[in-house]
């Protein structure tokens, strides 16, 4: 009795390593039981640990319901190292799918399904193509184009592009080939030809290019007049096929078309030179004996062969990317320049 007295002060582990020395015979069975359920370092009926226990899983006193018999128990709490009560999580119910993504366009324009999305597409890109045509109009190809034009002009040249409706340009031939008139260029290289325009009595009346497929070849072409004469050259190229939206180009040879003299002068009644107004009537009377001279000049040169002149060196390479493409209308880029041409006979010449 001494012993086991002493041993109680003397360890809380002592009783039960004195019990499992003392009892030869394995401990009674404890019936299971909720309210006796715990998980430590050992399990008894109604016996409390020493020391907390790291995990256990308490009944409280609400936790079951004192009816043995119930079959639906109550959900069991669970109670951490700190003997803190945690609950299990409510499941929150699944999100469903998000809706299915809608026809929109880059520029998150939402046009719909069927065929009034379609149409409503359709009628945003002629308003767009006749917005372009007039904000490039009197601005002499883009020469005289202001700062402000030039930024409107890329964002609707940017906007069309998004909404090219040819997926491959090259490959469509039926679009492609044909006689193209340039509308507006941002091109540097061209601003020499361009400025030829502003010189008084002289206009740049027209730079098309025109497209064959089928022989791979490529013709721009330039017209100047004037009240005396009209004057015409060329440049032939052929192309390479690069990508179903990029060709390369190789200039061959320029041609000079001998001028077209008018049998007839009509000067314009006053001219603009370096800011004076300068009236020319009196050199219209002048001229006026002269147009049976003038005709008979003009049937002598028209009978001319034209002048072919090479085009040699690196500077006859080039590249087009066409990023826009339909029956009326062409935007392409090519070597850091931008062009927007319309096709001969399109209604966007008229408006």
């Amino acid at each position: 009795m001494a012993l086991l007295t002493t041993s109680l002060y003397s360890s809380p582990f002592s009783i039960y390593q004195t019990s499992q020395r003392s009892v030869s015979k394995p401990p009674p069975r404890v019936p299971f039981s909720a309210n006796t359920l715990k998980v430590g370092p050992f399990i008894t009926s109604n016996a409390k640990p020493k020391f907390p226990p790291f995990l256990s899983f308490a009944a409280a006193e609400n936790d079951f319901s004192s009816d043995p018999d119930q079959d639906s128990p109550r959900p069991i709490s669970i109670t951490d190292e700190w003997g803190e009560r945690t609950e299990p999580e409510p499941e929150y119910p699944t999100v469903p799918d998000a809706d299915p993504p809608k026809d929109e366009d880059e520029w998150e324009q939402d046009f719909g399904n069927g065929s009034a999305g379609t149409q409503a597409k359709d009628d945003k890109v002629e308003d767009l193509k006749r917005c372009l045509v007039d904000t490039v109009y009197g601005t002499d190809f883009g020469y005289r184009a202001s700062t402000e034009v030039r930024a409107e002009v890329s964002e609707l040249v940017n906007q069309l592009e998004a909404l090219n409706p040819t997926a491959a340009p090259v490959d469509s031939k039926e679009l492609l080939d044909g006689n193209w008139f340039l509308l507006y260029t941002a091109f540097s290289e061209l601003l020499p030809l361009l400025a030829v325009g502003t010189l008084p009595l002289v206009k740049v009346e027209n730079i098309s290019q025109a497209i064959e497929s089928s022989n791979l070849s490529i013709v721009n072409s330039t017209t100047l007049s004037s009240p005396f004469a009209t004057f015409s050259f060329s440049a032939s190229a052929t192309f390479e096929v690069r990508s179903p939206s990029r060709i390369q180009v190789e200039f061959k040879e320029g041609t000079l078309k001998p001028p077209e003299i008018k049998p007839n002068v009509d000067l314009p009644e006053n001219v603009d030179i370096f800011g004076q107004n300068i009236n020319l009537s009196p050199l219209q009377q002048a001229l006026n004996p002269l147009q049976d001279a003038v005709a008979n000049i003009s049937r002598t040169i028209s009978g001319q062969s034209p002048v072919r002149v090479p085009i040699p060196g690196n500077r006859s390479r080039s590249w087009l990317l066409i990023t826009y493409l339909d029956e009326d209308l062409r935007i392409s880029r090519g070597d850091g320049g931008l062009f927007v041409l319309v096709r001969e006979g399109s209604r966007l010449l008229n408006q």
